[in-house]
This record gives C-alpha cells, sequence and structure tokens, in this order.
C-alpha cells in the first residue's frame, strides 16, 4: 500500500514521539508498503530504508517547536495540512497514517482522497493540553469531541498504551482499536563511550535518569529526594538528558539542596549510546509525575536487566508491577525510600533486573512491535497486507 504518514513534530529528535515515529515508518517500509512521511521543517535528515521524508516550508519565525501543546505547533500543523493537501493532489495514497493531532486534519483529507485512516495516537490529547494549559481548560471539551470524532471515524487506531486504548474504544469498535506499545530503543550491541559512570562514583551506588528534563518527568522530585538522604549514604545521581537551559536549572536546584557533589547532570548523549549507559548503574530512575502513557526509556530500562525506581501512577503501572521494580509513591518521601532500599538490597536489585530484562526481551522487542503492527495493518487490508496501490490522480496545475 501506498501510505502518508504524518508527523506533527520535529524530526528527527532523540524523544519518544520521534523515536515511535521512526519505528513505525521503518517497520511499515520493511514490511513492502511505500511510505512518505511529512513532518515539521525542523529535525536532522536520518537515513531511513524505503521512506520518503518530506518537510513543511518553514513558518515564518518558527525555529523551535517545544514539546506539547503550543501555538508555534498549530501554526506548523496548518502548514502541514496545506503541505499534505497538495502531496494528495500529485500523489494517490491508499492510507494516511496520522500521528496525534494530525488526525484532526486527516480526517477530510482521507474522505476526499478515498483513503483508510489510521490514527497513531500517543496520549490523550484533551488532557494533555489542559495538564499543560489549565487556563484553555474551557476549550477542553471541543478538543475531547474532535478526539472521539477521530476515534470513531478512523479505519484503524494504534493506541501506544492501555490508558489510550481504553479511551478509543469508549468511541470506536474494540475491532478497530490495537495496542501498539512502544519497542526497547538501542537494540544490538551499542558503541563504545568514553565515560566510565562506575569510576566516577567512586565506590558508591548508581542512580540513573534518562529522557527530557521537562516538568512532568519530576526530576526535581528525584532530587529532593536526594536530599533527604544522609549525606554519607547516597548513591551517585547521573542524569542525562535536557538541553542546556533545563540542565542549569536542575544544577541550581542541586546546588540549593546541597547535593551538588553527590549529582551529575551531564547534558544529551546520543540514542545509540544508550545500552552503554544503563549497564553502568544500579539503579534506574523514573520519577515521573504527570501523563497517562508511558514512558519510551522504560522499555529500555527493563531490557538493560537492572533495578528500575518508578513512581506508582498509571503511567508506570501499564507496564511495570512489583515483580520487575519498585514502584513508590509520587513523592520525595517515596522515591527516597526506594532509593535507599535498592542501595541497601543487592539481591531484589538483581531480582527486579532479571524480572524487567525477561518481560522485555518478551513483549516488547522490535520484533513484537513489528508483528503487532502487521497485525493491526491487516485490518485495513483484509486481501492481504501489501494489495497493490490505486493509480495516482493526475491533476493539471
Amino acid at each position: 500500500m501506498r501510505i502518508l504518514m504524518l508527523a506533527p513534530q520535529p524530526f528527527y529528535e532523540e524523544r519518544g514521539t520521534p523515536i515511535a515515529v521512526r519505528l513505525a515508518a521503518e517497520a511499515l517500509a520493511a514490511q513492502g508498503h511505500e511510505v512518505d512521511l511529512l513532518s515539521f521543517h525542523l529535525g536532522r535528515s536520518i537515513p531511513m530504508p524505503g521512506v520518503r521524508h518530506h518537510r513543511i516550508a518553514p513558518p515564518p519565525g518558527i525555529r523551535h517547536v517545544p514539546i506539547g501543546f503550543s501555538f508555534k505547533k498549530v501554526v506548523c500543523d496548518l502548514y502541514m495540512l496545506g503541505k499534505a493537501a497538495r502531496m494528495m493532489l500529485h500523489q494517490r495514497y491508499d492510507v494516511l497514517h496520522a500521528v496525534e493531532e494530525a488526525a484532526f486534519f486527516a480526517l477530510p483529507l482521507a474522505a476526499l482522497g478515498r483513503a483508510k485512516l489510521v490514527y497513531d495516537a500517543d496520549s490523550i490529547l484533551s488532557e494533555q493540553i489542559v495538564e499543560k494549559w489549565p487556563k484553555v481548560a474551557p476549550l477542553a471539551g471541543l478538543v475531547a469531541w474532535v478526539e472521539r470524532l477521530a476515534y470513531r471515524r478512523s479505519d484503524l487506531v494504534v493506541a501506544v498504551c492501555p490508558a489510550v486504548r481504553d479511551a478509543a474504544s469508549r468511541a470506536a469498535p474494540a475491532a478497530r482499536v490495537h495496542l501498539l506499545p512502544d519497542a526497547v530503543m538501542g537494540e544490538g550491541a551499542p558503541p563504545p563511550v568514553e565515560e566510565d559512570l562506575r569510576a566516577e562514583a567512586e565506590g558508591r551506588e548508581v542512580a540513573l535518569y534518562v529522557g527530557n528534563l521537562e516538568a512532568y518527568q519530576g526530576v526535581p522530585l528525584l532530587l529532593q529526594a536526594m536530599a533527604m538522604l544522609p549525606p554519607g549514604d547516597r548513591p551517585l545521581l547521573v542524569v542525562i538528558g535536557g538541553d542546556e537551559a533545563a540542565v542549569e536549572r536542575h544544577r541550581l536546584l542541586a546546588e540549593g539542596l546541597d547535593i551538588a557533589a553527590d549529582v551529575q547532570l551531564l547534558g544529551v548523549r546520543p540514542l545509540s549510546a544508550l545500552g552503554a549507559y544503563l549497564p553502568m548503574a544500579d539503579i534506574l530512575c523514573s520519577p515521573r509525575i504527570k501523563g497517562r502513557n508511558t514512558p519510551m526509556k522504560i522499555f529500555s530500562y527493563m531490557a538493560s536487566g537492572r533495578a528500575i525506581l518508578a513512581t506508582d501512577i498509571e503511567s508506570h503501572r501499564q507496564v511495570l508491577d512489583a515483580e520487575c521494580a519498585m514502584l513508590v509513591t509520587p513523592d520525595a518521601a517515596g522515591m527516597a525510600a526506594g532509593l535507599q532500599r535498592l542501595k541497601h538490597d543487592p539481591a531484589c536489585r538483581a531480582r527486579l533486573g532479571d524480572a524487567a530484562r525477561a518481560k522485555a526481551l518478551r513483549d516488547y522487542s522490535h520484533a513484537a512491535f513489528e508483528g503487532r503492527l502487521r497485525r493491526a495493518y491487516a485490518m485495513i487490508a483484509p486481501d492481504g497486507l501489501n494489495p497493490p496501490a490505486a493509480p495516482a490522480l493526475k491533476v493539471r496545475l
């Protein structure tokens, strides 16, 4: 099939949604489909076998689009709508695969182009918008209505986690809603890295956080937890991720809590090196405080075989349980107690790490992701996964 994938984000960036978009685009191409990927103008170009990457024209003055809902993102979405419509005039697509809010404007495009619509739902947008912008709460009802309409009118919904699947299933027939969780990042042998986190720890246990430093990730809570531990009984906390401004904010917080000597803020490191850094840790931390979709890093945390310390919220419980992770109350006291317990109990760390790794290899490998995606797409191609595409529309401009 010919597929137009609409990814309303800067692409490529090494963070959750763009990584998931890349996984899906490459998997579809590997299964024999012809894939055109349309993204925002920002991001770096990367090789993707079998995928043709297109970008919107740069909107005036927009050189950065933050994570989540923003005015800049709305402007870029409008540019994407125009670009997608022009692409559909020149090329007949069998499927529009719309990520996140792109499903909203893909509805009329799919109808006009007689294409199947796949809604790739990475979050519950009506909730996400209100969380970030409480002042627009009166619009939440309208966004939720459009979201339900997109679920109902889509030929297929692929949901990133059970919470999103359940929300979609309340609006669309359950048979059209498929669970498609993210996969382990960085499978295979990682490149060597010069940094040795264990050498820096000087005999102490190493606690590691990997990810962006947005407020919902809860890294300040983790720093506060470190401050609650006795100075001589703290692990070395290493934080990988965050832009320069975010790193500086967290550095100042660590200094204010008088734990700067016990915290290393390394900034961004290549995703390809993730598999080298995770095994250097004794404890892998996810102090997330908001959101319902499971953080992508959790799957790589699990595959590393290291003990996971995570807040006991829906976002984590969809994948983790007491058998494979230590789940604690989402506050500094809970995180502090978890850090101390895991620091002093190597047998517990080993047991949790082994169980998490076994679960990741069974349920969240790249092969498992590709199999789920193939089975989902079979719903919209009942006569075979790779039927011939319809002929292109000939339009004279």
